[in-house]
């Protein structure tokens, strides 16, 4: 069971990647006042948690209920990471994700897709196929990495001083590139997956 336990944990901190999402989490709360960001950091965290943990239980009958197939929130998913992407690596004056409300983000980018994403909706979606006693492992193993980004996104202002601006600037912008090279990599999967129905 504890076996069980690390390769679950292990397999959701490689798929929700906290560590990518510093440089996308660092851009969008930019504008944010410093004071506000914790809250928002801890708001976003437990919204991807929650959604995460919603559909390892009820995810397969949220989609057959919206006759929503996983290739269709793979692809739409990989759209969204894509232009986001774009504007990491071209920035705009608007930020991110272009002007929002009282300049706070909420639940998109940062709950979904960059932690609840395509990929970790479609690995909590394997879980529910499993018994009572190994989903009741991988919630543990969820909450764990839930820990693991909070204490990741909470140190992110630290990690840019000690850095400078300019490092994380061109962090961001690797980092944006990654993430043109896994969204596309999303959009084909879920193109081949679709091919594969016809």
């Amino acid at each position: 069971m504890t076996q069980n336990f690390f390769q679950t944990f292990i397999l959701l901190l490689l798929v929700t990647d906290p560590f990518g999402n510093v440089p996308l989490f660092a851009s969008v709360l930019n504008p944010v006042p410093v004071a506000r960001r914790p809250r928002i950091v801890i708001r976003e965290c437990a919204i991807a948690f929650v959604l995460l943990l919603v559909f390892m239980f009820f995810g397969r009958h949220f989609l057959t209920a919206l006759q929503l197939s996983e290739v269709s929130l793979r692809i739409g998913g990989s759209v969204i990471l894509l232009l986001i992407s774009i504007r990491m690596i071209f920035p705009h004056p608007d930020g991110v994700l272009g002007r929002t409300e009282g300049g706070e983000p909420f639940i998109v980018p940062l709950a979904i897709p960059a932690l609840a994403g395509p990929s970790a909706l479609a690995t909590v979606l394997l879980f529910s196929r499993e018994s009572t006693g190994e989903v009741l492992v991988h919630v543990a193993a969820l909450a764990a990495v839930g820990l693991v980004w909070l204490a990741v996104f909470l140190s992110a202002e630290k990690l840019q001083k000690v850095l400078g601006p300019q490092v994380m600037t061109a962090f961001e912008r690797l980092m944006g590139l990654i993430l043109t090279a896994m969204s596309i990599e999303m959009l084909l999967g879920g193109i081949r997956e679709f091919v594969k129905t016809l």
